[in-house]
């Protein structure tokens, strides 16, 4: 049997039992195994760590651990540039953009609501998300661990709040800054929203809301029209909460 020293800071904590949080603890494994494999084991998915510290040297996944080995697992730094010594993070993304679990689809359309480009796939399989989030480089949401552990995931994070609301805030702050753009996508299918004519949506339009509103958008995915109802109100304050709360953690 061989022993390894592992010790996981900051967020990452949350994955541990509380007893091996914030202090070295003991791991035992038997025959080949590698540093992420011995880190999941552990609890901890492997898209959450941005460094990894064996003996004091900055490795790699794959990397054998032996007995007797320390290992150090960090989370996303926000305040310091380590981008010359980790061996874990994956290239940058061209845009944030998001795929989220079917269970987290209030988030999803919070996130269209402040206008990311958020797909959440009615009735996918884990497999199906992760092969997502692998094609088409997209940060996988999710409340589900053994999802976040599959290999192909590069890109994703675990959402720790059960709240819609508060899921949101926790997004903007751990990806933003981040170019928001409210109202601008369908918070059905999340199609880009375009302005059109009252006269091109016309026949689509309940009495009243014709006859109080001239302003309009509709979604060329799924035929959906949008206006400043009494709903817009409502969805206005959460975008106004979300980033005052986004804002106020940064400063």
């Amino acid at each position: 049997m061989n022993h390894v020293m592992v010790r996981v800071y900051g967020a990452l904590n949350d994955f541990l039992p509380p007893a091996r949080r914030h202090v070295p603890h003991t791991v035992v494994f038997e025959g080949r195994t590698s540093v992420r494999d011995l880190i999941e084991r552990a609890g901890v998915p492997h898209p959450e760590v941005d460094l990894i510290l064996v003996n004091g040297e900055s490795v790699a996944f794959d990397r054998l651990v032996r007995d007797a080995d320390r290992v150090a697992v960090f989370p996303r730094f926000r305040t310091l540039d380590i981008g010359s010594v980790t061996r874990v993070r994956p290239p940058p993304l061209d845009a944030i953009r998001f795929v989220v679990d079917g269970h987290l689809g209030k988030l999803a359309r919070y996130l269209r609501l402040v206008g990311l480009d958020t797909t959440c796939p009615a009735g996918a399989r884990d497999a199906e998300l992760a092969d997502t989030s692998a094609h088409e480089r997209r940060i996988l949401l999710t409340r589900d661990q053994p999802l976040l552990k599959r290999k192909v995931v590069a890109y994703g994070y675990f959402v720790r709040q059960t709240m819609p609301q508060q899921q949101l805030v926790e997004v903007l702050r751990h990806f933003g800054p981040l170019p928001l753009a409210p109202f601008t996508r369908c918070l059905l299918c999340n199609t880009t929203l375009r302005d059109v004519p009252k006269s091109a949506v016309d026949a689509r339009l309940p009495e009243r809301t014709r006859q109080a509103f001239d302003e309009f958008r509709a979604c060329d995915g799924c035929g959906r029209v949008y206006w400043r109802g009494s709903h817009w109100g409502r969805l206005s304050a959460i975008v106004e909460a979300a980033a005052n709360l986004t804002v106020r953690a940064r400063t």
